[in-house]
């Protein structure tokens, strides 16, 4: 039996990790979505990587719950549903606050759970014939893990029409509302992958981290004193650092900073 997720890194330290199960168009279940959780901790820890792609394997990115697993879940009780929706909703905390940069590499299809995991991803390239939806009013459910994700992504708004409405969205209408930063033909996403992924590395590292660790703190806060104290020590402690010390004097040297190899 072939693992459901799948994980490369490459010599220069992009992770790549594939969603495997193909068949069932990368559908979660809860193994899947323990194993994918775990991969993720695991690249959290690892300082060598700098740039984690998520990917799907086969024509579809992922199709959102397993079928098998929805059929368990239906006679869970409420303490059962508890832990599973904890399950998921660690995940998509996992993804969301990934210290690297993350690029979804949407190769297919993606609804429900699946849509959540490319509004939890930094950057978002899919291919144009691509489709996302949130059809979980169709089971008497909504899609609540993936919420606070989704709202950010695309804004109260347009997540209230489609929750509601489970409609499908194409990619273009899916970059427009900001779920998908970037739509391109099947032939052409290994390469845009590829090229968002080599301008990611010549990034410092710890610079990037704290500019989503900043976004994360004071996105929805107003702006006021809190927010601008909270500005000026990141960008205080940044530029003290050893990194931001390399790479402001690599700059005036004109040569490549240390991180680039």
């Amino acid at each position: 039996m072939n693992e459901p997720v799948l994980l490369n890194v490459s010599p220069q330290g992009v992770a790549t990790v594939t969603l495997n199960r193909p068949e069932l168009h990368n559908a979660l279940d809860d193994k899947t979505v323990d194993l994918l959780q775990a991969t993720l901790a695991t690249l959290a820890e690892d300082n060598s990587v700098r740039v984690v792609i998520l990917t799907g394997a086969g024509i579809s990115f992922s199709a959102g719950h397993d079928g098998d697993w929805l059929k368990r879940m239906a006679d869970f009780s409420p303490e059962q549903i508890e832990r599973d929706a904890r399950r998921l909703s660690g995940l998509l905390q996992t993804l969301d606050r990934l210290p690297h940069p993350t690029i979804a590499r949407v190769q297919g299809s993606a609804f429900g759970i699946g849509a959540g995991l490319i509004a939890c991803c930094d950057v978002a390239i899919a291919v144009s014939e691509a489709l996302f939806a949130f059809s979980d009013v169709k089971l008497g459910v909504i899609p609540a893990i993936s919420a606070p994700y989704v709202i950010r992504a695309i804004g109260e708004r347009a997540t209230r029409r489609y929750f509601v409405t489970a409609e499908r969205l194409n990619a273009g209408k899916a970059k427009r509302l900001g779920l998908i930063h970037q739509t391109v033909e099947n032939d052409e996403l290994d390469d845009a992958v590829a090229h968002m992924a080599r301008s990611l590395l010549l990034n410092g590292p710890q610079a990037m981290t704290a500019a989503k660790q900043l976004v994360q703190a004071i996105g929805q806060q107003p702006i006021g004193e809190k927010v601008i104290e909270q500005s000026i020590a990141t960008i205080v402690a940044l530029r003290s650092s050893e990194e931001g010390r390399e790479g402001v004097n690599a700059f005036l040297e004109m040569r490549k900073p240390g991180w680039v190899r």
